[in-house]
């Protein structure tokens, strides 16, 4: 079956992606589980966030499906210890954050950043020749986090308005901030994700978005 566009599918998007036929999208943009488990303790009253569902591995097998489905290029985010899973990307972005991750606080740097590996497909192109790989965006900052891994807007848009396309794919769009990147830059978007409460929340969101640009879907 062929996608709707402009939707938002809720459930597994490995069942969903299946049944889509090759290359129906200009651009894969996704933001997968990392693997690890990832469970935030910063907030000063407790997490407000339920554990984020299958991060108990990185999906490699959304990843190839990305890469079936897509004609121009694959975006995927994820940590550096990712990469020996991961096949050997066209590029690595690199994502400087304002603000350094938890870990190993005896024997281990503390990370600012985040990476992003791209895959060129048979059809990419630059939209505004070639860009940087490294891009500096401030975090959303956790009192207006919708999603406990929200990427922010800016460097979502960044991504997407790099390589020539009119098409995204998000299967992992969790509250739909690629969605309102994606609409703001004139493109269709079609997401999945598994869990019905950030799926109201993007429709929520896209709405809003709509009424304040003034744009047709």
């Amino acid at each position: 079956m062929k996608p709707e566009l402009n939707k938002i599918y809720t459930g597994d998007c490995l069942e969903i992606m299946r049944q889509w036929p090759d290359e129906c999208f200009d651009i894969v943009l996704m933001d997968p589980p990392y693997g690890m488990s990832y469970q935030s303790n910063r907030y000063k009253d407790g997490n407000p966030f339920k554990p984020i569902e299958g991060d108990g591995h990185y999906p490699l097998e959304a990843l190839q499906q990305a890469f079936r489905l897509a004609r121009n290029a694959v975006f995927t985010f994820c940590r550096w210890n990712n990469l020996k899973e991961l096949p050997i990307p066209k590029s690595f972005i690199v994502w400087a954050k304002n603000n350094w991750t938890a870990g190993d606080l005896e024997h281990e740097f503390g990370r600012s950043w985040e990476g992003v590996a791209f895959y060129a497909m048979d059809r990419h192109s630059w939209r505004h020749g070639r860009p940087s790989d490294v891009y500096d965006f401030r975090r959303v900052p956790p009192t207006a986090l919708e999603h406990p891994t929200e990427k922010p807007i800016a460097i979502l848009d960044r991504l997407l308005d790099s390589t020539l396309g009119d098409t995204v794919l998000d299967p992992f769009c969790g509250t739909g901030p690629t969605w309102v990147a994606a609409y703001r830059l004139g493109m269709s978007f079609t997401g999945v994700e598994i869990n019905p409460d950030y799926v109201k929340i993007a429709e929520e969101r896209i709405a809003r978005e709509r009424a304040q640009l003034k744009l047709p879907l």
